[in-house]
């Protein structure tokens, strides 16, 4: 009786997810997963809200008419499945774990940015996403064990109803209290910024910060905002956040599939599989910083970058998106030439290194990452 209770839930959730497919107006956490598909294509560059509003339709209608398909605004069956690897399938519709690549996964995500746990929004369950599965795990009581199951399926649904009633997490009110607080330094809001994007640079949680600026988390952050960041005094932090923003700040979608582009020709890389491995790394975030200290677009260690440089390159660049870029492409050009153009080994190398491809093959865990480049690229 109770694994029939189970699979009725897993069911009832499948529908449910699948009821909202042309997406009409108004929140819905489907919706997450058609805009990250349509950023991929370089259609949409607002934030991914889960609301379908002008902008995504406008981008749904666009890539509906630029593939002859009938131009509705609306995510039919036909127009996800012409959206590639990353239309499908519906988040509810299958287990998730770690190697996992597409619409759901995408939605997953949305859904824990919108809990206040970090994570890429790349439609790639990776291991930062793994680990935020086991956060909100931990939160629900449940089997930490990483895997949306049946029972982390069904809690998450009990928590967010798909589709969605209320606003994601990843926008908050004006400040109208002030606080004292000594461990804390100032940040102005800036257009495009949200708590889940401020919360990955500052390295704290969407909660945190709601919480020391008196915030609902279900209201719009506005421009000017003056936000409390909890972590050292705003007099001796200033100058190092100032430095890391200029460094590292995010820019649009169409910019960062410009210098992507621009750097793929120059090195002789194909640019398809150029912006797909960009995307799988980091969503085109160049403010991403990984728990091992992989860096921006590409999602670059150090060393990396310093090894791009200095052998591949020649000289110093400056670490900002360009910089960022043409050391990953410079890199993934110095891989396809050691694998003598094979891109499936040059993606592993990248992946687990150069000389533990040679010595091992390929690991369990990268043949997925591996995969699903290959297939994204082949729609990018």
């Amino acid at each position: 009786m109770r694994a029939r209770l189970i699979v009725m839930s897993l069911l009832a959730v499948a529908a449910l997810a699948a009821a909202p497919a042309a997406f009409a107006s108004g929140r819905n956490a489907q919706t997450a997963g058609l805009q990250v598909a349509l950023r991929a294509q370089g259609l949409y560059r607002g934030s991914i809200d889960a609301i379908a509003g002008p902008g995504t339709v406008a981008a749904v209608r666009t890539f509906q008419r630029s593939h002859g398909l009938r131009v509705t605004g609306l995510a039919d069956a036909r127009t996800r499945r012409a959206l590639g690897p990353l239309g499908r399938p519906l988040f509810g519709a299958r287990q998730l774990r770690r190697g996992a690549f597409g619409w759901d996964v995408a939605v997953l995500q949305f859904l824990l940015v919108r809990q206040g746990i970090a994570v890429p929004i790349n439609a790639y369950f990776d291991g930062p996403t793994a680990h935020g599965v086991k956060l909100l795990q931990r939160r629900l009581h449940l089997r930490r064990d990483g895997v949306v199951g049946p029972h982390t399926l069904t809690a998450i649904v009990r928590r967010n109803p798909v589709p969605l009633a209320q606003g994601a997490v990843t926008v908050a009110t004006h400040v109208t209290h002030r606080t004292k607080h000594r461990s804390t330094r100032i940040h102005v809001v800036r257009a495009g910024e949200s708590l889940s994007s401020l919360a990955r640079r500052y390295h704290t949680t969407v909660a945190k910060l709601a919480r020391l600026n008196h915030l609902d988390p279900s209201h719009v952050l506005l421009i000017g905002t003056k936000l409390r960041i909890p972590g050292g005094s705003s007099s001796t932090s200033t100058h190092h956040v100032t430095a890391k923003r200029v460094a590292y700040r995010t820019a649009s979608v169409s910019s960062v599939r410009a210098l992507l582009d621009r750097w793929a020709l120059h090195y002789g890389v194909s640019v398809h599989l150029v912006r797909a491995l960009a995307w799988m790394e980091s969503g085109y975030n160049n403010a991403l910083v990984s728990s091992v200290g992989a860096r921006g677009i590409m999602q670059l260690l150090p060393t990396t970058f310093r090894f791009a440089e200095t052998v591949l390159i020649g000289h110093r660049l400056v670490h900002n998106a360009d910089g960022n870029v043409r050391a990953g492409v410079a890199y993934l050009a110095h891989l396809l030439r050691d694998f003598r153009g094979n891109a499936r080994l040059a993606l592993a190398g990248w992946y687990q290194g150069e000389r533990a491809v040679r010595k091992h093959g390929l690991y369990k865990v990268t043949r997925p990452f591996v995969a699903n480049v290959l297939a994204l690229a082949a729609r990018m």
